[in-house]
């Protein structure tokens, strides 16, 4: 982690080398000059659960919880470090205490701390951590609310992404320059690659292994609101359709699952089935 290959950043100190009669901070602490500029203000509201951003994204997911974990619990006990490597959660991570005080003594001694090169923006996160919820007795309710708000964020950030009505006018070649029709011409449908697909309630999925049960794979995937039915198909092994009841649920599930690691050589791939 420290001593990369030649050309590489050098993001600190391995986890297991920190020196213990030295401060954590000062062996980690880079001079680098600069703050990050935060257009959004910080969350004021007293939380037992920290969010922190600017995170180096180059750091593997392991190696960054770990040291947070070693940065954080010099504040207190760390109760739990999330953090996760997806488009949508890359540079970010939570790290949760027993209490707001423990919370509120990491913000102010690690707000602007330079880990692995960059300076951290460190805030009170705005919802509860799940190992809060547990602690409190309500996470069954806890858990539906955030995925909730999930399947709303990712249907809002699909719909942003749609093209706009018109964007895609049509071009017209000058007379005598379209070209003869080819024997490789496909249909407009087979062009869009699978990444690009518009949203649908049921979900393709490829690069499973081939000995999967159907029983582990609803498994997986019942987890999440709307879930309909797993359906496999006996001739063609390491691939599966997963159908929930509407696009939006459907969507958060292709964003939580995507990358889904069986074993080194089965990642699975999650879009959406062609309509």
């Amino acid at each position: 982690m420290g001593h990369g290959p030649p050309g590489h950043q050098n993001f600190g100190p391995p986890v297991g080398s920190l020196n213990p009669s030295v401060p954590v901070v000062a062996q980690l602490q880079a001079s680098v000059p600069g703050i990050p500029v935060n257009k959004q203000p910080l969350n004021k509201v007293p939380s037992r659960t920290v969010y922190v951003s600017n995170l180096n994204e180059d750091v593997k997911i392991d190696v960054l919880k770990n040291t947070l974990r070693t940065l954080f619990k010099q504040y207190g006990e760390v109760l739990d470090v999330v953090a996760h490597g997806n488009i949508r959660m890359r540079g970010q991570a939570f790290v949760a205490f027993p209490d707001e005080e423990s919370a509120t003594k990491s913000i102010k001694e690690l707000q602007h701390f330079t880990l692995y090169g960059k300076p951290l923006v460190v805030q009170y996160a705005r919802n509860r951590s799940d190992v809060h919820a547990k602690a409190d007795g309500d996470y069954p309710d806890h858990y539906k609310r955030r995925l909730e708000r999930k399947v709303y964020l990712v249907f809002i950030e699909e719909v942003r992404n749609l093209p706009l009505p018109g964007s895609h006018k049509p071009t017209f070649a000058p007379a005598g320059s379209i070209p003869p029709p080819s024997n490789n011409t496909f249909s407009s449908g087979q062009h869009i690659p699978d990444e690009y697909l518009p949203p649908n309630s049921i979900l393709f999925l490829q690069n499973l292994p081939e000995d999967i049960e159907h029983n582990q794979l609803v498994e997986l995937f019942q987890r999440f609101p709307g879930f309909i039915e797993v359906r496999m198909i006996p001739t063609k092994k390491g691939i599966a359709f997963v159908e929930y009841t509407n696009e939006m649920q459907a969507s958060i599930v292709k964003t939580e699952l995507a990358n889904h690691t069986f074993d080194p050589e089965h990642v699975m791939k999650v879009t959406f089935a062609r309509k």
